[in-house]
C-alpha cells in the first residue's frame, strides 16, 4: 500500500543534512523578507487577492479571470477534486502524490499509467488512452526529474478533457523550454509554486492558470481569504521582472550543481533511470542506503511513497557544492562497507 501523503518533510530531522526537500533556499532572499515584514502592517485586514491576481496575469500574460491564487500548489489539486466531477480520472506516475491523494479523499475513482523505468519514464500520450476526461502531469516531474515536451502535453489535449500540468518546478529550469503557461489552452491548467524557489513553504503560495470558467468554478468551492496578506505580497514580489531574472541565475546555478552531483554518482556506479532537468535526482541504490545515510547525517526522500517506485529509489536534492561533496562521501562510505562485507 502506497503511502500518498508522505513527503519530503517527513524525513528531515535534528542533525541531519537536508536533502529530501526541494526547497532551493533555506530562508527568502532579504528582498522578499523586507517585503513580507512590511506587510505586517497589514495583517489586521483581511486578505485581497487582486493584486497578486493582476501581477501573476502580467507575468503570464493571461487574463486576471484566468488566474487562481491559492494557499500553495497543494490546495490547487483539492480545489479540482472539489469543484470537478470526472468520469474517468487519470494521473500519470510516478509524480507528486496530492492530486491522488486529494481526488480520493473527494470519492473519485483513479486511474493509474505508470511510466516505465525502462523508458527514462517518459510519456507517451496515447498510454493515457481516449476516454479519461481528466489527467494530470508533473512536469518536470516530481520525483524522476524528466521535463516531458509542450509538445507531449498538447497532444494529450481532447474535447471534454482537462489536462492538469503541475509546474511547480518549471522556474528551476533555464528559459522554462517546454512550458505551456501563458499559452492559453483549451482545456488546460497550469498549476505553479512559488515556494520551492523562494524558500517560503511555510507560507503557502501558488497559483492555477486556466480558462475563466474553470477558475470561476474552483474560486466558488474555494474556502474564503484561503491566500493570507502575506502569501498575497509574495506573489506580487516573486513576480516582479527582476526576481524573474534572479530565478533565471539560480536556475542555471542549479543546473550546474546537479551535473556535480551526476558526476558523483556516476563515479560511485549509481544510476539514474532518467534524464534530470529539475533540481532533484532519482537515483537506485540498495534498499540499505537510505536509512544507512540517515546514520551518516544525510536526509534523502524516500522512493516507494511513488506508485512506479520501490525502496530502491531514492530522491536527492540538488544543493551547492560543498554540501553534495560531503553527501557524495558518506554515499560512498556506505556503498563500501555493503561491498567489503559481501552482500
Amino acid at each position: 500500500m502506497v503511502d500518498l501523503h508522505h513527503h519530503g518533510d517527513q524525513e528531515i530531522g535534528d542533525g541531519l543534512v537536508d536533502l529530501a526537500v526541494n526547497v532551493r533556499l533555506s530562508a527568502p532572499p532579504p528582498w522578499l523578507r523586507r517585503a513580507l515584514e512590511r506587510g505586517l502592517d497589514q495583517i489586521a485586514a483581511y486578505p485581497d487577492a487582486r493584486p497578486a491576481v493582476d501581477a501573476i496575469a502580467a507575468r503570464h500574460g493571461v487574463p486576471p479571470e484566468e488566474v487562481l491564487v491559492t494557499a500553495g500548489a497543494a490546495e490547487a489539486f483539492t480545489l479540482l477534486a472539489t469543484a470537478l466531477r470526472p468520469a474517468d480520472t487519470v494521473i500519470v506516475h510516478p509524480q507528486f502524490t496530492e492530486p491522488e491523494a486529494a481526488m480520493r479523499a473527494a470519492g473519485h475513482p483513479v486511474r493509474r499509467v505508470v511510466l516505465p523505468a525502462a523508458d527514462g519514464f517518459v510519456l507517451k500520450p496515447d498510454a493515457v488512452g481516449e476516454e479519461a476526461d481528466l489527467v494530470f502531469v508533473g512536469n518536470p516531474t516530481n520525483p524522476t526529474s524528466v521535463l516531458h515536451p509542450a509538445e507531449t502535453i498538447r497532444a494529450l489535449c481532447r474535447p471534454g478533457r482537462l489536462v492538469v500540468v503541475d509546474e511547480a518546478f518549471m522556474d528551476a529550469v533555464p528559459g522554462e523550454p517546454e512550458s505551456v503557461a501563458g499559452e492559453r489552452l483549451p482545456g488546460v491548467a497550469v498549476i505553479r509554486s512559488l515556494t520551492k524557489t523562494w524558500g517560503i513553504a511555510g507560507l503557502r503560495c501558488g497559483y492555477l492558470l486556466g480558462p475563466s470558467t474553470l477558475v470561476s468554478r474552483l474560486r466558488a468551492v474555494q474556502p474564503p481569504w484561503s491566500v493570507s496578506t502575506l502569501a498575497v505580497i509574495a506573489a506580487v514580489a516573486c513576480s516582479a521582472p527582476s526576481a524573474l531574472d534572479e530565478a533565471a541565475v539560480m536556475a542555471a546555478q542549479a543546473v550546474r550543481d546537479r551535473d556535480h552531483l551526476m558526476a558523483g554518482l556516476s563515479s560511485l556506479g549509481v544510476t539514474v533511470p532518467s534524464v534530470p532537468q529539475a533540481p532533484f535526482v532519482l537515483a537506485e541504490v540498495p534498499s540499505f542506503v537510505r536509512e544507512a545515510l540517515r546514520s551518516k547525517g544525510y536526509a534523502v526522500r524516500r522512493g516507494d511513497s511513488f506508485p512506479g517506485l520501490g525502496t530502491e529509489h531514492i530522491r536527492i536534492a540538488v544543493r551547492d557544492r560543498a554540501t553534495t561533496d560531503g553527501f557524495l562521501t558518506a554515499l560512498a562510505s556506505v556503498l563500501l562497507r555493503r561491498w567489503l562485507s559481501g552482500r
